[in-house]
């Protein structure tokens, strides 16, 4: 098992290099020029003055070259400075990356404490009326967009209530009360869709496992249906909801960019569309090696999870 977590380690580093590598030569693939998209007044701009600024970017050397001093930059854990604002990239991300992190970790509780428990009762009360209700339920998360519901949530706010949720975002080390009026709203329109793909899984996987010889041994052997679950089932169908929970979390970093449009959120998603309209080449390589980090880093945490969950499962 030791060797097994520090093989998975080692391997995080090749993957990340690889990563940083093709989306270095991805962004220099795609059209348009940074330096020209600053500097372009109408169709004409300043030719002389173009190419000072590529040379002060470093776009003027040779490919490798930058390849190069990128992944340097990585190794000394240095992002370099984003190309179109100046300021360093550690900082740009910093200062979102706590609302977003928060953001899916709040998501992330609301979908665990709908899911788990709505899928385990739809497949212990299979084809009643409970059943039918929580699959409705899941269907219409799945089908409801979090950014359509967030802006219901905006109107029944403003109609009946005549209140709104804090525009402005406040860190909740600093006021608890103040940050939590405003990120219950977004967590509850994004964790009700994410609870509706966990819950359909856990319905599913629920299913399948009470359909098992061992289930069907415990119950001739007179256990109460709640022990059954609890021990013998749970555990089990919650492998392949492990795995949904921990994609969809990895996915909430940068992928929510029209919901913390809605929200007024300024958080990563945001910040990674305003990089590639610009052609901000430093600051859209730091954005997509920082989630594959969570990517990878995730899904290292749900292959551990594994052999808490189910002990017959051993890596060697």
């Amino acid at each position: 098992m030791h060797w097994y977590i520090l093989r998975r380690l080692l391997l995080m580093l090749p993957t990340l290099l690889g990563v940083a590598v093709i989306v270095f030569l991805l962004m220099r693939v795609i059209p348009g020029d940074i330096v020209e998209m600053r500097f372009a007044e109408g169709r004409f701009f300043n030719r002389e003055l173009v190419e000072k600024e590529r040379a002060r970017f470093g776009l003027d050397r040779p490919l490798w070259v930058q390849c190069g001093d990128w992944v340097w930059g990585l190794v000394r854990l240095d992002f370099g400075l984003s190309m179109w604002s100046g300021a360093p990239i550690r900082q740009e991300i910093a200062i979102r990356l706590q609302l977003s992190l928060q953001l899916a970790i709040m998501a992330t509780m609301v979908a665990v404490l709908l899911a788990i428990p709505l899928g385990t009762l739809a497949a212990l009360r299979q084809d009643t009326w409970i059943d039918y209700v929580i699959r409705i339920f899941s269907i219409a998360g799945l089908a409801t967009p979090s950014f359509w519901l967030g802006i219901l949530m905006f109107l029944c706010f403003l109609i009946v209530f005549q209140w709104i949720p804090p525009m402005v975002f406040t860190p909740f080390w600093r006021d608890p009360w103040q940050n939590l009026s405003q990120m219950i709203w977004p967590a509850l329109a994004v964790g009700y869709r994410y609870s509706a793909v966990a819950a359909r899984m856990m319905r599913s996987a629920m299913l399948e496992v009470l359909r098992e010889d061992y289930i069907r041994t415990a119950r001739a052997k007179g256990l109460w249906q709640s022990l059954i679950v609890k021990r013998h089932a749970l555990k089990n169908a919650m492998l392949p909801v492990l795995t949904v929970i921990g994609l969809e979390f990895a996915f909430l970093i940068g992928g929510l960019v029209v919901t913390e449009q809605v929200f007024n959120l300024n958080g990563l998603g945001l910040l990674f569309v305003q990089s590639v309209a610009r052609r901000d080449y430093t600051l859209v390589q730091a954005l997509v090696l920082l989630v594959a980090l969570v990517y990878i880093v995730v899904n290292f945490c749900v292959d551990l999870l594994y052999v808490w969950l189910d002990p017959r499962i051993r890596y060697q």
